[in-house]
């Protein structure tokens, strides 16, 4: 079984010990630091529960978690506590706990020199070594040095918004445009149903595809928003290259996320740009597969699957369109009050 749990999703597979795909459900968020540990060990259960049942009675050997939230050492060890007593983590073989970020890592390649930046509700990334050694950030949002994902973008269009209406700032489409998206009169009626909880700060994350088609049209202040996401991203990859020794190796920068697996024009020949200048050697490397197939690929190693039965795995995961296909299955949660982090 392997489970890739993000900021908005959670997916969850299971596989036979010859690759062949048996079961698959959805649901919502299961990132601990979003939900809460309780919250996110019932969905994750509830939705393992689901494929179990699909998996026609086959014993569960092993259970692969790699989820959005589990950024630190005692935040690992504290969500593998909560599940020690779940049947389903004491089955035939350990339970592996990891961040999402290695199941991104290995969706996008099996280098062993590798920098893996997701860029979707949140943004974070992870760097790792030949040699064993990983770098690590995090990614708790504002207080540990991050800016960006979708619900901070979100954040700061509304920020940018704001100031345009009341004469502080540069004026933008995005006064009209984020309204729209909630349905709502202007945008002090935003500012009033944020504050008093109409509407959930989650949501604006929704707004991401506004900034997008704003930027497109033109507007200043949406395209510098993309190009502030696109630095970040490049802060990262440089910044875990140094770290990691690796700025004269050709390092593949695995790239994956909604945010940027929308590949805006802009955004993207920005990162581009950047890394062209700032990391020349470094090659980007584009996920388009759900980051569940990396989940898949990792817990099937982990029990030394061969190569056959890793191909077979990823032909059977790679389109993600067959994780939304079988509607009795899957499931979509909302998220809570709580805004999202790395």
């Amino acid at each position: 079984m392997a489970v890739d749990g993000g900021g908005s999703k959670t997916d969850v597979v299971a596989l036979t010990l010859t690759g062949r795909l048996v079961a698959q459900a959805r649901g919502g968020c299961s990132s601990p630091q979003i939900v809460g540990l309780a919250a996110a060990t019932q969905t994750i259960g509830a939705l393992i529960a689901e494929a179990t049942a699909q998996s026609e009675g086959r014993a569960l050997a092993r259970v692969g978690m790699y989820l959005s939230g589990l950024d630190l050492p005692r935040e690992i060890t504290a969500f593998s506590a909560a599940i020690a007593d779940e049947t389903w983590a004491q089955g035939g073989g350990r339970t592996i706990v990891d961040n999402d970020l290695f199941a991104l890592l290995r969706a996008g390649t099996t280098e062993p020199d590798a920098i893996a930046i997701v860029c979707g509700t949140g943004i974070n990334c992870v760097g790792v070594r030949a040699d064993g050694a990983t770098v690590r950030y995090p990614a708790l949002g504002t207080i540990s040095g991050d800016w960006g994902g979708g619900w901070h973008l979100g954040e700061q269009a509304l920020w940018h918004a704001a100031r345009a209406v009341d004469g502080r700032g540069e004026p933008t489409s995005l006064t009209v445009a984020i309204p729209a998206v909630f349905g709502l009169r202007d945008i002090h009626t935003v500012i009033e149903a944020l504050h008093f909880e109409s509407l959930d700060q989650a949501e604006l994350a929704a707004l991401t595809p506004t900034i997008f088609d704003a930027a497109s049209a033109g507007d200043t202040v949406a395209g510098l928003l993309l190009d502030r996401q696109a630095e970040e991203v490049v802060a990262f990859a440089v910044s875990s290259l140094r770290r990691l020794e690796l700025m004269e190796h050709e390092t593949p920068i695995v790239l994956g996320g909604g945010l940027i697996g929308a590949q805006h024009p802009r955004l993207m020949a920005g990162i581009e740009t950047g890394l062209a200048l700032q990391a020349p050697r470094a090659r980007i490397k584009l996920v388009t597969a759900p980051p569940i197939l990396g989940a898949a690929l990792l817990v099937l190693e982990s029990i030394g699957a061969e190569a056959a039965v890793l191909e077979r795995a990823t032909l059977e995961i790679r389109d993600i369109r067959r994780l939304v296909s079988r509607r009795g299955s899957l499931r979509e949660l909302r998220l809570n009050r709580h805004p999202p982090t790395g």
